[in-house]
């Protein structure tokens, strides 16, 4: 990593935060050159943090509170200052690959609606602002860490984070309903007569064909994503091939179990994870 000229001791930290998550990211990301790499991983990190900030079991006025330090942590980092070890690589990155100020603070602003709002049946419009925050974003600053900053992997951005999260959303129904939230929009919902209540919704036998609704739209993202990367820079767009498929397969599995049982998590085996890495890899 020392073409980032950080300390190695801050990209060990980086890096601890990235593996404690769990994350496939982990690995898959470590077909990138190194300073790409830690890159990605500080991002992540960044992710990591700020969600937790949305997540945690505190007052409200904490979670505004440590949100607005994250602001002002990313304004410090365009001025050239950086207090921790997250920052400071990402200071360096930001420097190396034209990082963008306004995707750090979408991120916020997407973490800052899942500390406020505990959210139940948005519409259309309000889903997708929240999709372009939490996931589009980070593929925008992703891309460039990757390699590419042209339009067109800002659009591989733009419909490989909605996929993305799309696909999350089907998977973490249960999860998210013990939570008290329920990210199907509410025009999928009145399509098919489902009550906007997270548990209700979940017991409702029309609940698949609303599931099925926004994994077409899933769908159409992911070829989104795979036309846009046409016009990108091939090996810069090999991580982001390598995601898409990655949850392209989990979606599959999704759809395949026909949402017939939101409680029972689906996922992929650890040999297809395996498979799905090492093909990129080579």
């Amino acid at each position: 990593m020392t073409a980032l000229f950080a300390s190695q001791a801050d990209l060990d930290a980086v890096e601890v935060i990235v593996r404690r998550a769990g994350t496939s990211f982990y690995h898959g990301m470590r077909i990138l050159p190194a300073d790409r790499r830690a890159a990605m991983y500080a991002i992540y990190a960044f992710c990591r943090l700020v969600d937790d900030v949305a997540d945690e079991p505190a007052p409200i006025e904490q979670k505004h509170r440590e949100l607005a330090q994250w602001r002002d942590r990313i304004e410090g980092i365009y001025l050239g200052r950086a207090d921790d070890a997250v920052t400071r690589v990402l200071l360096l990155a930001v420097q190396k690959f034209d990082l963008r100020r306004d995707d750090f603070m979408a991120v916020i602003d997407g973490m800052q609606t899942d500390a406020d709002v505990v959210v139940v049946a948005p519409s259309m419009a309000e889903l997708d602002l929240y999709c372009d925050q939490v996931a589009s974003a980070v593929g925008r600053l992703s891309v460039r860490a990757f390699g590419d900053v042209s339009k067109r992997a800002d659009e591989v951005a733009y419909h490989l984070g909605r996929a993305l999260q799309f696909t999350n959303i089907l998977r973490d129904l249960a999860e998210d309903a013990e939570r008290g939230r329920l990210y199907l929009p509410a025009e999928l919902l009145n399509r098919h007569q489902i009550r906007r209540d997270p548990k209700a919704a979940l017991a409702s036998p029309n609940l698949p064909k609303a599931c099925q609704d926004l994994a077409a739209e899933a769908k159409a993202h992911f070829r989104g994503a795979l036309i846009a990367m046409q016009g990108c820079d091939r090996k810069a767009m090999r991580p982001a091939r390598m995601m898409g498929e990655t949850y392209g397969a989990l979606l599959d599995r999704l759809i395949a179990s026909g949402f017939k049982d939101p409680s029972k998590r689906v996922s992929l085996s650890k040999w297809q994870k395996i498979w799905i890495a090492l093909k990129y890899a080579v």
